[in-house]
């Protein structure tokens, strides 16, 4: 693509198409983009529009393709196109900073993050100067560019936050602070003078306390990993200014907003944060400064309204107490009951407390508050942090904390029950309180895993919890039934099992009710419940304990999903995923309705994919519903296909990528169910599925695979009948597969799936042309995977077409070369095979060769049939070889970069493993033992004077147990 004002105007054409609410303009200008981003000077047109482009939206625009293409392109895959040329690359790099620090904020911010991301595989090796090129822009004394620079550096260092410690790290880490800590440093004292002077000035200490919130933020990034001396010696400068900051409190700086935190509360919440990493990490060089600290919270906290607006600073001010209050070194300062006291009654209960804007968040923002308070996303909430902040002091004062705090229980219960319509948020935080208090470790899997002793559950669950889930009315106080729905969730590893059983039906019940939150809970609950595990591994509630309730159960699990606000709610969808394996064939008399509801689903949600955990839950129900149904009736498997089929098609039409594997493992487990035919509406797909295009996506490779294979197994004969001409493109697909280390084992899944279902004839003219493939393929990268999958393919080569096609098939590609497979790769690497299948693949492929090949008993190939038989009793006897390479790594397929719908795994798509060799050979080293003895009577004394002249002792030993348990000898 030139450079050129055309392209830069068609370019400006398909961006605003994009924007199109419309998906028939949409879509196809999306497609078209994706076309052209592999040609060269792609990036420099984006670059160049959003720069230059008079029409501010489409600068916009600009910015944010560019920062995805950015995001999907710029990491080098080992076997996938770089789509980005070395000229490009080169100018990106050459160009971006500038741009960057020139363009308006909003474009800034898309640019900053295009260069973090560019800097997280360049830099510092590829990228040396960027480090350099912004330091120097901090002398420009323009403010708009230097916060360009402070929030680049940002989006570039705060990886360090969470990466695992290496050599590398700590090289990169020791770079960046050679160059970048002193220049920060000096930074931070003149913007704090600045301060100063500008102290009147609102518009100026807008920008002066964002860059200071920004370097608060570096400043975290750089002491993470370990206290770097430099910080360590200017330790004074920085915690004297941020204690001064701490305190500091300019009327210009507050802001009427009630819901937004204005800069000082985000600087504030930094710098809180700043200071529990150095309480928690470096408590040693810290301790001259923590109890001015301490001090400077506290009165922080004591002085901090409700609003919303505070929020972040509140818990991350909780949270710095929280990280104090744990560490031995500065348990004084909490021993004083008064002061426990007065921790509880100023920061913690006031922090408990369910606000009105919590009460809106319940009503009118469901999912975020489901995902803060169930999923503990990352949005800090004060409750989180008050909760924390209790089971820290609980570690040293867990008596005097929870004796001080059934107090507040008693008081609060005592209020509610007064008047309940009125202070039935009293409650609320008296359950909340007494979750915090109970609560000291938890898990995902489990709940609440250790408890409190001081606190009776059971008790207060019977008293208290019970009757909210009793009540009659579902929709009266939400909040409380969400809290009592909660609390079964949370300590269920902690309530006898009688009382789950009786909260199941309650739960079921309130399914129906009308708040979001309520239903959604009632369901994520059950769901818990039906994975809990009893004695000897079972599910803890049996299909048994649930058959009153099959019915209802599934009927509100339906109807909810009909609810305003859960049309795609991912916690209903998975309760229905996890009652469908629960209870198993139970469900097989429901099926036939809930299928097509099921399906219909899948056709809205197919529209517009946007929730991806719902749909993963989608699929893995139908699988689970043809899995179930087809077990006892495999006639059935007709009946799902014709309600499936039409909604697969679109789908397989529309090329709704993130639904394409899915759909292929879903097609995959019904085909595998049908007995050895292949029905005609699969055959008319066969050609889709070999088109390149569909291969190019890595998330479509395994799924896809899996579909040829049960294609090939239940009908090999009828593709080489009514399809050969499409056996090039089978093969082609092989091709392709077996050139990238990534995929390679898929290709030989393909190709072991063609070798052993379809018909010799159909393939003999193909054969040769495969072997010289696997060869290239051997000479030009050579891993201990390939390696392992060659072997299995050989040896099941071997099994099927005979021992000596395959020795004549090698030979044919050049004299001696079977020699050398059997020398360089066959003996020394054969131990290196994993799995009992494959084993078993090599163990009678192996014993193939040595008897039923006449080349290895008198020709020059003589000499290996020793080493041959030692490496195969190895094979059954020795422990695997694991071992890989240093210089090897593979790359896993979640490595590769950008927006490709990886492949999603369904659990219940499983696919069980296929053993080619099956019942005919039941022991491997009996038919060792049994083919050898043939062979001794076909040419008498010649094995055995093979075996003792170069067998080594404990190899003969072995075989001698074979012969043995096979009761036959040599002779």
């Amino acid at each position: 693509m030139e450079l050129n004002d055309a392209n830069l105007q068609s370019l400006t054409e398909f961006l605003r198409k994009t924007l199109d609410p419309d998906p028939t303009v949409r879509r196809p200008a999306e497609k078209f983009l994706e076309s052209v981003e592999g040609n060269q000077n792609y990036p420099l047109l984006l670059l160049t529009l959003l720069e230059k482009s008079q029409d501010n939206v489409i600068r916009v625009c600009a910015a944010v393709t560019f920062k995805n293409y950015i995001k999907r392109n710029w990491r080098i895959v080992e076997d996938e196109p770089n789509k980005i040329s070395d000229p490009d690359r080169t100018a990106i790099k050459a160009n971006i900073v500038n741009l960057m620090l020139s363009s308006p904020e909003q474009i800034q911010k898309q640019m900053s993050d295009a260069i973090s991301i560019i800097g997280r595989e360049d830099f510092p090796q590829k990228w040396p100067d960027l480090l350099t090129e912004m330091v120097t822009r901090f002398r420009s004394g323009d403010f708009h560019i230097i916060n360009g620079v402070l929030r680049t550096a940002h989006s570039l260092f705060k990886r360090y936050r969470h990466e695992f410690k290496s050599n590398e790290l700590w090289l990169e880490i020791k770079l960046v602070l050679d160059t970048f800590a002193l220049p920060l440093t000096e930074l931070f004292k003149a913007t704090i003078e600045l301060c100063q002077t500008h102290a009147t000035d609102v518009n100026a200490l807008k920008v002066l306390f964002s860059s200071l919130t920004l370097i608060s933020k570096l400043f975290y990034s750089l002491n993470f990993q370990d206290l770097p001396e430099f910080f360590e010696d200017n330790m004074e400068t920085w915690m004297t200014n941020f204690h001064g900051l701490l305190t500091l409190d300019n009327k210009l700086l507050q802001t009427d907003d009630e819901e937004e935190a204005g800069l000082l509360e985000l600087l504030k919440s930094q710098i809180c944060d700043n200071a529990a990493l150095y309480a928690q990490k470096y408590d040693e060089e810290f301790q001259p400064y923590l109890p001015r600290f301490v001090t400077a919270i506290w009165n922080l906290l004591v002085s901090t309204g409700q609003e919303v607006k505070y929020d972040l600073l509140v818990s991350n001010a909780i949270q710095f107490l929280a990280s104090v209050c744990e560490r031995p070194h500065y348990k004084h300062l909490f021993e004083d009951q008064n002061t426990l006291t007065s921790i509880c009654e100023k920061v913690i209960v006031p922090n408990m407390e369910f606000r009105s804007a919590d009460e809106e968040a319940f009503e009118d923002n469901s999912e975020e508050y489901i995902r803060r308070d169930l999923e503990g996303s990352d949005i800090d909430t004060r409750r989180r942090a008050a909760c924390d902040l209790v089971r820290g002091l609980c570690k040293f004062f867990e008596g005097p904390v929870t004796a001080i705090f059934s107090g507040y229980v008693t008081s609060m219960l005592g209020e509610y029950a007064k008047n309940p319509g009125e202070n039935w948020k009293h409650k609320d935080a008296a359950i909340y309180l007494v979750t915090s208090l109970a609560s000291k470790a938890q898990t995902q899997k489990h709940g609440i895993t250790q408890a409190n002793e001081l606190v009776n559950l059971t008790e207060f669950f019977v008293n208290h919890i019970l009757p909210d889930l009793k009540s009659s009315n579902v929709n009266e106080f939400p909040v409380l039934k969400a809290d009592a729905i909660k609390y079964v969730m949370i300590f269920r590893s902690q309530l006898p099992k009688e009382q789950l059983l009786h909260a199941v039906p309650l739960l079921i019940t309130h399914l129906q009710a009308e708040s979001t939150v309520e239903h959604t809970y009632a369901a994520h609950a059950l769901e818990r419940l039906f994975t809990m595990r009893g004695p000897n591994n079972a599910t803890l509630i049996t299909p048994a304990e649930m058959a009153p309730f099959i019915e209802q159960l599934l009927n509100n699990l339906f109807k909810a999903l009909a609810l305003p606000g859960s049309a795609e709610n991912e916690y209903i969808m998975k309760a229905i995923m996890r009652s469908f394996s629960l209870l198993q064939e139970a469900i097989v008399p429901y099926i036939p309705t809930l299928i097509g509801q099921l399906t219909h689903k899948l056709l809205l949600v197919s529209k517009n994919p946007s929730k991806p955990h719902f749909n993963h839950y989608l699929f893995e129900s139908l699988c689970l519903s043809i899995r179930i149904t087809c077990k006892s009736n495999p006639a059935t498997v007709s009946s799902f296909e014709e309600a499936l089929f039409p909604v697969f098609t679109e789908i397989l039409q529309n090329d709704v990528q993130e639904f394409l594997p899915y759909v292929f493992q879903v097609m995959s487990l019904l085909l595998e169910i049908h007995s050895n035919s292949i029905p005609s509406s699969y055959m008319a797909l066969f050609p889709h599925l070999l088109q390149p295009v569909l291969w190019e996506r890595t998330g479509n490779i395994p799924p896809l695979v899996r579909l040829l294979q049960a294609y090939l197994e239940k009908g090999g004969a009828t593709i080489a009948g009514s399809a050969a001409d499409k056996i090039p493109g089978l093969l082609g697909v092989f091709q392709k597969l077996i050139a990238s280390k990534a995929n390679d084992h898929q290709g030989f899944y393909l190709l072991n799936s063609i070798i052993e279902h379809m018909p010799p004839e159909s393939i003999t003219q193909y054969r040769k042309q495969i072997f010289i493939l696997l060869f290239q393929r051997l000479q030009s990268s050579k891993t201990t995977k390939f390696i392992k999958s060659f072997l299995v393919f050989v040896n099941l080569y071997c099994v099927k077409y005979g021992a000596i096609a395959l020795q004549e098939i090698f030979d044919s590609i050049q004299p001696k070369m079977f020699g050398m497979v059997l020398e360089k790769i066959v003996i020394p690497e054969v131990q290196k095979v994993s799995g009992a299948v494959e084993k078993k693949i090599c163990a009678v492929g192996i014993t193939k060769l040595l008897t039923e090949c006449p080349a290895m008993m008198d020709t020059e190939y003589t000499k290996l049939w020793t080493p041959l038989l030692q490496a195969l009793i190895g094979l059954f006897e020795l422990p695997e070889d694991d071992s890989i390479p240093d210089d090897e790594h593979f790359i896993d397929i979640e490595d590769t970069p950008g927006y490709q719908t990886a492949f999603s795994q369904l659990a219940f798509a499983g696919k069980k493993e296929h053993d080619p060799i099956g019942d005919v050979v039941g022991n491997p080293k009996i038919l060792l033992a049994q083919s050898l003895h043939k062979l001794s009577t076909a040419c008498p004394g010649r094995v055995p004077s093979m075996l003792s002249t170069s067998l080594n002792a404990e190899a003969l030993q072995f075989l001698q147990g074979y012969l043995q348990a096979a009761t036959v000898q040599l002779v």
